[in-house]
Protein backbone atom coordinates (compact mmCIF):
# COMPACT_ATOMS: atom_id res chain seq x y z
CA UNK A 1 0.00 0.00 0.00
CA UNK A 2 1.60 3.38 -1.01
CA UNK A 3 2.08 5.79 1.70
CA UNK A 4 0.04 9.01 2.13
CA UNK A 5 0.90 12.57 3.04
CA UNK A 6 -1.64 14.93 5.05
CA UNK A 7 -1.96 18.78 3.90
CA UNK A 8 -3.68 21.80 4.46
CA UNK A 9 -5.05 23.74 1.22
CA UNK A 10 -6.66 26.63 1.38
CA UNK A 11 -7.76 25.80 5.16
CA UNK A 12 -8.77 22.41 3.83
CA UNK A 13 -7.38 19.30 5.05
CA UNK A 14 -6.23 16.66 1.98
CA UNK A 15 -5.19 13.13 1.96
CA UNK A 16 -2.57 12.69 -1.46
CA UNK A 17 -0.24 9.59 -1.98
CA UNK A 18 3.47 10.14 -1.16
CA UNK A 19 5.25 12.49 -4.23
CA UNK A 20 2.60 14.13 -5.24
CA UNK A 21 3.66 17.65 -6.57
CA UNK A 22 2.34 20.95 -5.64
CA UNK A 23 0.98 21.21 -9.56
CA UNK A 24 -1.11 17.95 -9.35
CA UNK A 25 -2.80 19.63 -6.25
CA UNK A 26 -3.21 22.99 -7.80
CA UNK A 27 -5.03 21.85 -11.07
CA UNK A 28 -7.57 20.00 -8.48
CA UNK A 29 -8.01 23.90 -6.97
CA UNK A 30 -7.33 25.81 -10.44
CA UNK A 31 -11.71 26.02 -10.76
CA UNK A 32 -11.70 28.21 -7.21
CA UNK A 33 -9.74 30.52 -9.32
CA UNK A 34 -10.31 33.07 -11.49
CA UNK A 35 -6.73 33.19 -13.02
CA UNK A 36 -3.68 30.78 -13.64
CA UNK A 37 -2.05 29.28 -10.31
CA UNK A 38 1.54 29.33 -11.21
CA UNK A 39 3.06 29.24 -7.58
CA UNK A 40 2.33 27.88 -3.71
CA UNK A 41 3.21 29.45 -0.61
CA UNK A 42 4.06 26.89 1.69
CA UNK A 43 4.23 27.79 5.49
CA UNK A 44 5.24 30.71 4.64
CA UNK A 45 7.66 30.11 1.66
CA UNK A 46 7.33 30.57 -1.71
CA UNK A 47 7.59 27.06 -4.22
CA UNK A 48 7.46 26.33 -7.59
CA UNK A 49 4.72 24.00 -8.61
CA UNK A 50 6.72 21.10 -9.72
CA UNK A 51 8.47 20.50 -6.41
CA UNK A 52 6.55 17.32 -4.41
CA UNK A 53 4.50 18.31 -1.26
CA UNK A 54 5.30 16.73 2.06
CA UNK A 55 2.99 15.45 5.06
CA UNK A 56 2.13 18.21 7.50
CA UNK A 57 2.56 21.62 5.33
CA UNK A 58 0.25 24.44 5.07
CA UNK A 59 -0.24 25.51 0.94
CA UNK A 60 -1.85 28.64 -0.36
CA UNK A 61 -1.86 28.81 -3.88
CA UNK A 62 -0.51 32.05 -5.99
CA UNK A 63 -1.83 33.24 -8.98
CA UNK A 64 -0.75 35.52 -12.21
CA UNK A 65 -2.99 38.33 -10.36
CA UNK A 66 -0.64 37.89 -7.24
CA UNK A 67 2.96 39.65 -7.08
CA UNK A 68 5.13 36.93 -6.85
CA UNK A 69 2.73 34.66 -9.40
CA UNK A 70 3.09 37.79 -11.88
CA UNK A 71 6.71 38.09 -11.66
CA UNK A 72 7.48 34.55 -12.26
CA UNK A 73 5.12 34.62 -15.52
CA UNK A 74 7.34 37.62 -16.60
CA UNK A 75 10.84 35.66 -15.76
CA UNK A 76 9.51 32.67 -17.24
CA UNK A 77 8.33 35.04 -20.47
CA UNK A 78 12.00 36.08 -20.99
CA UNK A 79 13.34 32.45 -20.70
CA UNK A 80 10.74 32.28 -23.66
CA UNK A 81 12.11 34.54 -25.69
CA UNK A 82 14.99 33.40 -25.23
CA UNK A 83 14.68 29.60 -26.43
CA UNK A 84 13.15 31.16 -29.17
CA UNK A 85 15.56 33.06 -30.58
CA UNK A 86 18.20 30.21 -29.95
CA UNK A 87 15.67 28.08 -32.02
CA UNK A 88 15.67 30.89 -34.87
CA UNK A 89 19.00 32.61 -34.99
CA UNK A 90 21.48 30.07 -33.11
CA UNK A 91 22.37 30.25 -29.56
CA UNK A 92 25.32 32.82 -30.22
CA UNK A 93 22.02 35.59 -31.12
CA UNK A 94 20.59 34.77 -27.51
CA UNK A 95 23.29 35.39 -26.21
CA UNK A 96 23.40 38.53 -28.03
CA UNK A 97 20.12 39.48 -26.17
CA UNK A 98 20.45 42.13 -23.48
CA UNK A 99 17.16 42.75 -21.15
CA UNK A 100 17.29 46.83 -20.23
CA UNK A 101 14.65 48.10 -18.25
CA UNK A 102 10.61 48.63 -18.34
CA UNK A 103 9.29 50.79 -20.97
CA UNK A 104 5.31 50.40 -21.54
CA UNK A 105 3.99 47.69 -20.00
CA UNK A 106 7.03 45.74 -20.96
CA UNK A 107 10.44 45.10 -21.25
CA UNK A 108 12.90 47.13 -23.56
CA UNK A 109 15.55 44.23 -24.86
CA UNK A 110 18.63 45.00 -27.10
CA UNK A 111 20.56 42.81 -29.13
CA UNK A 112 24.59 43.40 -29.03
CA UNK A 113 25.84 44.42 -32.78
CA UNK A 114 22.21 45.03 -33.55
CA UNK A 115 21.33 49.03 -33.94
CA UNK A 116 17.67 47.59 -35.43
CA UNK A 117 15.71 44.78 -34.92
CA UNK A 118 13.33 43.92 -37.91
CA UNK A 119 9.58 43.38 -37.64
CA UNK A 120 10.32 40.43 -39.71
CA UNK A 121 12.52 38.77 -37.27
CA UNK A 122 10.28 39.49 -34.40
CA UNK A 123 7.72 37.69 -36.09
CA UNK A 124 9.63 34.71 -36.56
CA UNK A 125 10.39 34.84 -32.84
CA UNK A 126 6.97 35.42 -31.69
CA UNK A 127 5.51 32.76 -33.98
CA UNK A 128 8.16 30.25 -32.42
CA UNK A 129 7.26 31.15 -28.88
CA UNK A 130 3.36 30.68 -29.64
CA UNK A 131 4.74 26.90 -31.11
CA UNK A 132 6.33 26.12 -27.71
CA UNK A 133 3.54 27.54 -25.93
CA UNK A 134 1.62 25.27 -27.60
CA UNK A 135 3.83 22.26 -26.60
CA UNK A 136 4.01 23.07 -23.10
CA UNK A 137 7.18 22.14 -22.32
CA UNK A 138 8.25 21.44 -18.41
CA UNK A 139 10.77 24.45 -17.43
CA UNK A 140 12.56 22.61 -14.76
CA UNK A 141 15.36 23.28 -12.85
CA UNK A 142 18.89 21.44 -11.62
CA UNK A 143 20.92 22.79 -8.45
CA UNK A 144 24.40 23.34 -9.09
CA UNK A 145 27.57 24.06 -7.38
CA UNK A 146 28.42 27.65 -7.53
CA UNK A 147 31.85 26.62 -8.86
CA UNK A 148 30.37 24.23 -11.51
CA UNK A 149 27.38 26.64 -12.56
CA UNK A 150 30.28 29.44 -13.08
CA UNK A 151 32.12 26.79 -15.40
CA UNK A 152 28.65 25.79 -17.13
CA UNK A 153 28.34 29.61 -18.18
CA UNK A 154 31.77 30.25 -19.28
CA UNK A 155 31.04 27.59 -21.49
CA UNK A 156 28.63 28.86 -22.73
CA UNK A 157 29.76 32.43 -23.37
CA UNK A 158 27.26 34.19 -20.75
CA UNK A 159 29.92 36.23 -19.07
CA UNK A 160 27.72 38.21 -17.11
CA UNK A 161 26.59 35.48 -15.70
CA UNK A 162 30.69 33.75 -14.80
CA UNK A 163 31.35 37.34 -13.36
CA UNK A 164 28.16 37.54 -11.28
CA UNK A 165 28.37 33.84 -9.47
CA UNK A 166 32.39 34.78 -9.00
CA UNK A 167 31.21 36.90 -5.66
CA UNK A 168 28.42 35.25 -4.36
CA UNK A 169 28.44 33.85 -1.08
CA UNK A 170 26.01 30.93 -1.59
CA UNK A 171 27.25 27.62 -2.23
CA UNK A 172 24.74 26.41 -4.79
CA UNK A 173 23.36 28.10 -8.03
CA UNK A 174 19.79 27.16 -9.66
CA UNK A 175 20.09 26.78 -13.22
CA UNK A 176 16.85 26.67 -15.28
CA UNK A 177 16.41 24.84 -18.39
CA UNK A 178 13.97 24.75 -21.20
CA UNK A 179 14.01 22.26 -24.05
CA UNK A 180 17.99 22.49 -23.80
CA UNK A 181 18.78 25.90 -23.10
CA UNK A 182 20.45 26.76 -20.11
CA UNK A 183 20.39 30.15 -18.01
CA UNK A 184 19.76 31.57 -14.87
CA UNK A 185 16.78 33.65 -13.47
CA UNK A 186 16.53 35.53 -9.81
CA UNK A 187 13.77 34.57 -8.55
CA UNK A 188 11.17 31.21 -9.11
CA UNK A 189 9.49 30.43 -12.44
CA UNK A 190 6.23 29.13 -13.19
CA UNK A 191 5.75 25.10 -14.36
CA UNK A 192 6.14 25.37 -18.67
CA UNK A 193 5.49 26.86 -21.45
CA UNK A 194 1.74 25.86 -21.50
CA UNK A 195 1.39 29.10 -18.99
CA UNK A 196 2.61 31.82 -20.93
CA UNK A 197 0.25 32.53 -23.56
CA UNK A 198 -0.31 36.41 -23.45
CA UNK A 199 2.82 38.06 -24.58
CA UNK A 200 3.65 40.68 -27.71
CA UNK A 201 6.81 41.72 -29.70
CA UNK A 202 7.27 45.47 -30.96
CA UNK A 203 9.99 46.71 -32.65
CA UNK A 204 11.15 50.01 -30.71
CA UNK A 205 14.23 52.52 -30.72
CA UNK A 206 17.40 50.44 -31.25
CA UNK A 207 15.62 46.92 -29.89
CA UNK A 208 12.16 45.99 -29.07
CA UNK A 209 9.60 45.78 -26.47
CA UNK A 210 8.55 42.16 -25.46
CA UNK A 211 4.94 43.27 -23.87
CA UNK A 212 3.38 41.56 -21.06
CA UNK A 213 0.12 41.52 -18.90
CA UNK A 214 -0.11 43.13 -16.06
CA UNK A 215 -1.13 41.80 -12.44
CA UNK A 216 -4.40 43.82 -12.82
CA UNK A 217 -5.36 42.11 -16.36
CA UNK A 218 -3.52 38.57 -16.47
CA UNK A 219 -4.21 37.49 -19.84
CA UNK A 220 -4.62 41.12 -21.49
CA UNK A 221 -2.36 43.10 -23.81
CA UNK A 222 -2.52 46.31 -22.85
CA UNK A 223 -2.12 48.85 -26.46
CA UNK A 224 1.73 49.39 -26.89
CA UNK A 225 2.13 53.56 -25.10
CA UNK A 226 5.65 54.22 -24.86
CA UNK A 227 6.69 57.11 -22.82
CA UNK A 228 8.85 58.99 -24.77
CA UNK A 229 10.50 61.29 -21.85
CA UNK A 230 10.92 58.55 -19.50
CA UNK A 231 12.47 56.38 -22.01
CA UNK A 232 14.99 58.81 -22.89
CA UNK A 233 16.15 59.53 -19.57
CA UNK A 234 16.81 55.60 -19.06
CA UNK A 235 18.47 55.33 -22.25
CA UNK A 236 20.52 58.37 -20.78
CA UNK A 237 21.36 56.47 -17.89
CA UNK A 238 21.91 53.50 -19.55
CA UNK A 239 24.59 55.30 -21.11
CA UNK A 240 26.08 56.32 -18.44
CA UNK A 241 26.40 52.76 -16.98
CA UNK A 242 28.25 51.76 -20.32
CA UNK A 243 30.60 54.77 -20.65
CA UNK A 244 31.31 53.44 -16.52
CA UNK A 245 32.07 50.13 -17.89
CA UNK A 246 30.08 49.17 -15.33
CA UNK A 247 26.39 47.54 -16.41
CA UNK A 248 26.31 44.72 -14.02
CA UNK A 249 26.37 43.60 -10.42
CA UNK A 250 29.31 41.38 -11.60
CA UNK A 251 30.85 44.82 -13.39
CA UNK A 252 30.36 46.90 -9.63
CA UNK A 253 31.58 44.13 -7.53
CA UNK A 254 34.96 43.32 -9.49
CA UNK A 255 34.98 47.58 -9.58
CA UNK A 256 34.83 47.39 -5.60
CA UNK A 257 37.34 44.36 -5.35
CA UNK A 258 39.95 45.79 -7.42
CA UNK A 259 39.55 49.47 -5.98
CA UNK A 260 38.06 51.44 -8.12
CA UNK A 261 34.81 52.07 -6.25
CA UNK A 262 35.77 55.68 -5.20
CA UNK A 263 36.34 56.99 -8.82
CA UNK A 264 32.99 55.44 -9.54
CA UNK A 265 31.26 57.32 -6.90
CA UNK A 266 33.05 61.16 -7.26
CA UNK A 267 32.12 59.91 -11.50
CA UNK A 268 28.51 59.43 -10.90
CA UNK A 269 27.57 62.04 -8.11
CA UNK A 270 29.40 64.87 -10.60
CA UNK A 271 27.03 63.42 -13.32
CA UNK A 272 24.45 64.18 -11.25
CA UNK A 273 25.27 67.13 -10.11
CA UNK A 274 26.41 68.08 -13.87
CA UNK A 275 22.64 67.61 -14.64
CA UNK A 276 21.58 69.51 -11.70
CA UNK A 277 23.39 72.49 -13.31
CA UNK A 278 22.18 72.51 -16.38
CA UNK A 279 18.45 72.24 -15.11
CA UNK A 280 19.14 75.05 -13.18
CA UNK A 281 20.75 76.81 -15.58
CA UNK A 282 17.23 76.46 -17.70
CA UNK A 283 15.31 78.05 -15.47
CA UNK A 284 17.21 80.64 -14.89
CA UNK A 285 17.49 81.48 -19.05
CA UNK A 286 13.72 82.04 -18.78
CA UNK A 287 12.64 84.86 -15.98
CA UNK A 288 8.73 83.77 -16.50
CA UNK A 289 9.69 80.30 -14.84
CA UNK A 290 8.61 81.20 -10.87
CA UNK A 291 6.78 77.97 -9.83
CA UNK A 292 9.75 75.41 -10.03
CA UNK A 293 7.37 71.80 -9.58
CA UNK A 294 9.37 68.73 -8.38
CA UNK A 295 7.09 65.62 -8.27
CA UNK A 296 8.10 61.98 -8.38
CA UNK A 297 7.07 58.93 -6.50
CA UNK A 298 8.47 57.56 -2.93
CA UNK A 299 12.14 57.56 -2.16
CA UNK A 300 12.94 59.34 -5.41
CA UNK A 301 15.34 62.03 -3.53
CA UNK A 302 12.84 64.77 -3.76
CA UNK A 303 14.32 66.84 -0.78
CA UNK A 304 17.59 66.37 -1.30
CA UNK A 305 17.00 67.04 -5.26
CA UNK A 306 15.11 70.25 -4.24
CA UNK A 307 18.18 71.11 -1.87
CA UNK A 308 20.92 70.97 -4.92
CA UNK A 309 19.01 72.29 -7.33
CA UNK A 310 18.23 75.49 -5.01
CA UNK A 311 22.32 76.03 -4.65
CA UNK A 312 22.53 75.60 -8.55
CA UNK A 313 19.67 78.26 -8.70
CA UNK A 314 21.16 80.34 -6.55
CA UNK A 315 24.54 79.83 -8.32
CA UNK A 316 22.88 81.04 -11.52
CA UNK A 317 21.53 84.52 -9.57
CA UNK A 318 18.09 83.44 -8.39
CA UNK A 319 16.65 83.13 -4.46
CA UNK A 320 14.82 79.96 -4.21
CA UNK A 321 12.45 79.41 -1.92
CA UNK A 322 11.26 75.83 -0.88
CA UNK A 323 7.02 75.25 -0.42
CA UNK A 324 6.46 72.32 0.65
CA UNK A 325 3.28 70.83 -0.59
CA UNK A 326 2.45 69.11 2.70
CA UNK A 327 2.22 72.10 4.11
CA UNK A 328 -1.61 72.72 2.02
CA UNK A 329 -3.07 69.69 3.56
CA UNK A 330 -6.68 69.74 4.71
CA UNK A 331 -7.56 69.81 8.75
CA UNK A 332 -7.38 65.76 9.60
CA UNK A 333 -11.16 65.95 9.83
CA UNK A 334 -11.88 67.57 6.42
CA UNK A 335 -8.97 64.62 4.87
CA UNK A 336 -11.04 62.16 2.28
CA UNK A 337 -11.24 58.58 3.31
CA UNK A 338 -9.86 55.56 1.19
CA UNK A 339 -12.12 52.36 0.61
CA UNK A 340 -11.06 50.91 4.07
CA UNK A 341 -11.88 53.84 5.96
CA UNK A 342 -8.59 55.43 6.30
CA UNK A 343 -7.61 58.47 5.74
CA UNK A 344 -6.46 59.19 1.81
CA UNK A 345 -3.56 61.86 2.04
CA UNK A 346 -1.89 60.99 -1.40
CA UNK A 347 -5.11 61.88 -3.27
CA UNK A 348 -5.60 65.68 -4.67
CA UNK A 349 -8.64 66.22 -3.01
CA UNK A 350 -6.24 66.20 0.44
CA UNK A 351 -4.91 69.23 -0.16
CA UNK A 352 -6.17 72.48 -0.04
CA UNK A 353 -5.98 73.15 -3.43
CA UNK A 354 -7.88 76.36 -3.90
CA UNK A 355 -6.26 77.99 -0.80
CA UNK A 356 -2.80 76.88 -2.84
CA UNK A 357 -3.49 78.57 -5.86
CA UNK A 358 -4.82 81.74 -4.21
CA UNK A 359 -1.80 82.54 -2.39
CA UNK A 360 0.83 81.20 -5.45
CA UNK A 361 -1.45 83.74 -7.88
CA UNK A 362 -0.71 86.33 -5.14
CA UNK A 363 2.65 85.73 -4.54
CA UNK A 364 3.08 85.89 -8.97
CA UNK A 365 0.75 89.53 -8.61
CA UNK A 366 3.87 90.80 -5.81
CA UNK A 367 1.76 90.68 -2.97
CA UNK A 368 3.32 89.66 0.27
CA UNK A 369 1.86 86.83 1.65
CA UNK A 370 1.49 84.87 5.03
CA UNK A 371 2.00 80.81 3.95
CA UNK A 372 0.68 77.98 6.11
CA UNK A 373 2.46 75.35 7.98
CA UNK A 374 1.11 72.05 8.88
CA UNK A 375 1.28 70.34 12.00
CA UNK A 376 1.57 66.69 12.03
CA UNK A 377 0.63 66.12 15.35
CA UNK A 378 -2.49 68.08 15.79
CA UNK A 379 -3.52 67.30 11.86
CA UNK A 380 -4.40 71.22 11.48
CA UNK A 381 -3.19 74.17 9.63
CA UNK A 382 -0.96 76.66 11.78
CA UNK A 383 0.29 79.94 10.64
CA UNK A 384 3.40 81.03 12.12
CA UNK A 385 4.53 84.78 10.34
CA UNK A 386 6.13 82.72 7.40
CA UNK A 387 5.64 85.89 4.98
CA UNK A 388 7.10 85.97 1.54
CA UNK A 389 7.02 88.75 -1.15
CA UNK A 390 8.54 87.35 -4.53
CA UNK A 391 10.93 89.98 -6.02
CA UNK A 392 12.43 89.95 -9.73
CA UNK A 393 14.72 86.89 -8.90
CA UNK A 394 13.17 85.12 -6.55
CA UNK A 395 11.41 81.62 -7.40
CA UNK A 396 9.61 79.12 -5.40
CA UNK A 397 10.62 75.30 -5.23
CA UNK A 398 7.29 73.06 -4.72
CA UNK A 399 7.76 69.79 -3.82
CA UNK A 400 4.69 67.64 -3.79
CA UNK A 401 3.25 64.72 -5.35
CA UNK A 402 0.79 66.17 -7.66
CA UNK A 403 3.47 69.08 -8.66
CA UNK A 404 3.06 67.79 -12.09
CA UNK A 405 -1.13 67.54 -12.62
CA UNK A 406 -1.92 70.52 -13.45
CA UNK A 407 -5.59 70.30 -11.58
CA UNK A 408 -3.44 71.44 -8.49
CA UNK A 409 -2.46 74.45 -10.21
CA UNK A 410 -4.94 75.14 -12.43
CA UNK A 411 -5.68 78.79 -12.20
CA UNK A 412 -1.89 79.65 -12.19
CA UNK A 413 -0.37 81.23 -15.63
CA UNK A 414 1.33 77.65 -17.48
CA UNK A 415 4.58 79.89 -18.68
CA UNK A 416 5.25 80.65 -14.97
CA UNK A 417 5.62 76.85 -14.20
CA UNK A 418 8.37 74.76 -14.50
CA UNK A 419 8.12 70.91 -14.13
CA UNK A 420 10.68 68.49 -13.01
CA UNK A 421 10.20 64.66 -12.68
CA UNK A 422 12.28 62.98 -10.80
CA UNK A 423 12.49 59.17 -9.86
CA UNK A 424 15.32 56.50 -9.11
CA UNK A 425 15.84 54.39 -12.31
CA UNK A 426 18.08 52.15 -11.35
CA UNK A 427 20.40 51.53 -14.43
CA UNK A 428 22.16 48.53 -13.34
CA UNK A 429 21.26 44.93 -14.16
CA UNK A 430 21.62 41.41 -12.51
CA UNK A 431 23.30 40.50 -15.44
CA UNK A 432 22.02 40.56 -19.18
CA UNK A 433 18.56 38.62 -18.95
CA UNK A 434 17.91 40.08 -15.24
CA UNK A 435 17.09 43.59 -14.92
CA UNK A 436 16.79 45.20 -11.07
CA UNK A 437 13.09 46.64 -11.04
CA UNK A 438 13.45 50.35 -9.91
CA UNK A 439 11.03 49.92 -7.37
CA UNK A 440 13.22 47.08 -5.61
CA UNK A 441 16.01 49.99 -4.94
CA UNK A 442 13.09 52.70 -3.97
CA UNK A 443 11.85 50.35 -0.96
CA UNK A 444 14.94 49.65 0.49
CA UNK A 445 15.93 53.07 0.58
CA UNK A 446 13.07 53.59 2.41
CA UNK A 447 12.98 50.75 4.77
CA UNK A 448 16.38 52.53 5.93
CA UNK A 449 15.55 55.50 6.05
CA UNK A 450 11.82 55.15 7.85
CA UNK A 451 14.00 52.76 10.45
CA UNK A 452 16.39 55.72 10.94
CA UNK A 453 13.97 58.90 10.75
CA UNK A 454 10.77 57.45 11.84
CA UNK A 455 11.11 54.21 13.68
CA UNK A 456 9.15 52.36 11.35
CA UNK A 457 10.20 48.53 10.98
CA UNK A 458 10.88 47.30 7.71
CA UNK A 459 7.87 44.79 8.26
CA UNK A 460 5.82 47.92 8.38
CA UNK A 461 7.18 49.17 5.73
CA UNK A 462 7.29 46.47 3.67
CA UNK A 463 3.30 46.15 4.77
CA UNK A 464 2.73 50.34 3.78
CA UNK A 465 4.60 49.78 0.20
CA UNK A 466 1.58 48.12 -2.23
CA UNK A 467 -0.59 50.61 -0.93
CA UNK A 468 2.31 53.35 -2.01
CA UNK A 469 2.85 52.19 -5.09
CA UNK A 470 -1.10 52.25 -5.50
CA UNK A 471 -1.15 55.66 -5.12
CA UNK A 472 1.83 56.20 -7.42
CA UNK A 473 0.22 54.30 -10.16
CA UNK A 474 -2.99 56.95 -9.36
CA UNK A 475 -1.79 59.99 -8.58
CA UNK A 476 2.02 60.11 -10.40
CA UNK A 477 2.69 58.15 -13.21
CA UNK A 478 -0.39 59.22 -15.35
CA UNK A 479 1.79 62.74 -15.04
CA UNK A 480 5.22 61.98 -15.51
CA UNK A 481 5.36 63.07 -19.00
CA UNK A 482 4.02 66.49 -18.47
CA UNK A 483 7.26 67.27 -17.06
CA UNK A 484 9.72 69.65 -18.33
CA UNK A 485 12.37 67.50 -17.72
CA UNK A 486 13.19 64.35 -16.13
CA UNK A 487 15.69 63.60 -13.24
CA UNK A 488 17.11 60.21 -12.32
CA UNK A 489 18.02 59.84 -9.18
CA UNK A 490 19.66 56.45 -8.66
CA UNK A 491 23.12 56.19 -8.12
CA UNK A 492 24.69 53.24 -9.82
CA UNK A 493 27.14 51.96 -6.57
CA UNK A 494 24.22 52.81 -4.14
CA UNK A 495 22.41 48.99 -3.50
CA UNK A 496 26.25 47.90 -2.41
CA UNK A 497 26.30 50.67 -0.39
CA UNK A 498 22.65 50.34 1.27
CA UNK A 499 23.47 46.60 1.83
CA UNK A 500 24.81 46.98 4.99
CA UNK A 501 21.96 49.43 6.26
CA UNK A 502 19.22 46.77 4.92
CA UNK A 503 19.98 43.41 5.62
CA UNK A 504 20.31 43.48 9.75
CA UNK A 505 16.08 45.53 9.38
CA UNK A 506 15.03 42.97 6.81
CA UNK A 507 16.55 40.16 9.06
CA UNK A 508 14.68 41.35 12.03
CA UNK A 509 11.21 40.30 10.18
CA UNK A 510 10.10 36.96 12.11
CA UNK A 511 9.74 33.87 9.55
CA UNK A 512 5.96 33.93 10.25
CA UNK A 513 5.33 37.15 9.73
CA UNK A 514 3.23 37.74 5.90
CA UNK A 515 6.10 40.11 5.03
CA UNK A 516 9.20 37.35 5.33
CA UNK A 517 8.98 36.32 1.95
CA UNK A 518 9.33 39.49 0.49
CA UNK A 519 12.68 40.17 3.18
CA UNK A 520 13.86 36.85 1.86
CA UNK A 521 13.56 37.96 -1.98
CA UNK A 522 15.23 41.09 -1.01
CA UNK A 523 18.00 39.38 1.14
CA UNK A 524 18.95 37.53 -1.81
CA UNK A 525 18.90 39.83 -4.15
CA UNK A 526 21.26 42.04 -1.42
CA UNK A 527 23.99 38.26 -1.46
CA UNK A 528 24.96 39.69 -5.10
CA UNK A 529 26.36 42.70 -4.29
CA UNK A 530 30.38 43.30 -2.53
CA UNK A 531 28.72 46.23 0.19
CA UNK A 532 31.24 49.40 0.17
CA UNK A 533 31.87 51.23 2.96
CA UNK A 534 29.41 54.50 3.32
CA UNK A 535 32.45 57.19 4.33
CA UNK A 536 33.44 58.30 1.20
CA UNK A 537 29.78 58.88 -0.45
CA UNK A 538 29.80 63.15 -0.10
CA UNK A 539 27.38 64.61 2.41
CA UNK A 540 25.20 66.44 -0.24
CA UNK A 541 24.57 63.24 -2.14
CA UNK A 542 20.54 61.90 -2.40
CA UNK A 543 21.69 58.82 -0.83
CA UNK A 544 22.80 60.35 2.23
CA UNK A 545 18.80 61.76 2.41
CA UNK A 546 18.36 57.62 3.33
CA UNK A 547 21.81 56.67 4.97
CA UNK A 548 22.05 59.55 7.52
CA UNK A 549 24.71 62.04 8.25
CA UNK A 550 24.00 64.30 4.93
CA UNK A 551 24.54 67.71 5.01
CA UNK A 552 20.95 68.69 4.48
CA UNK A 553 19.29 67.26 7.44
CA UNK A 554 17.69 69.19 10.00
Amino acid sequence: MEHQIQVTINGESRTYPEGTSYLAAAKEYQRQYKHDIVLATVDGKLKELNKRMNSGETVVFQTVADPTGFSAYRRSVVLLMLKAIQQVGGTEEAHRVCVRFAVSEGLYITMEGRTKVSAKFLSEIKSTMKELVKRDIVISKDSLETDKAIALFGRLGMADKEKLFHYRMASRVNVYSLDGFHDYFYGYMVPGTGYLKTFDLFPYDEGFVLQIPTAEQPGVISAFEPVEKLFQIQKESMKWSQLMEVTTVGDLNERVVNGGVNDLILIQEALQEKKIAQIAQRIAENPMKKLIMIAGPSSSGKTTFSHRLSIQLAANGLRPHPIPMDNYFLDREKTPRDEQGNYNFECLEALDVELFNENMADLLAGKEVELPVFNFRTGKREYKGNRLKLGEHDVLVIEGIHGLNDKLSHSLPKESKFKIYISALTQLNIDEHNRIPTTDGRLLRRIIRDARTRGTSAKETIAMWPSVRRGEENYIFPNQEEADVMFNSALIYELAALKTYAEPLLFGIERTAPEYVEAKRLLKFLDYFVSIPSENIPKNSILREFIGEGCFEA
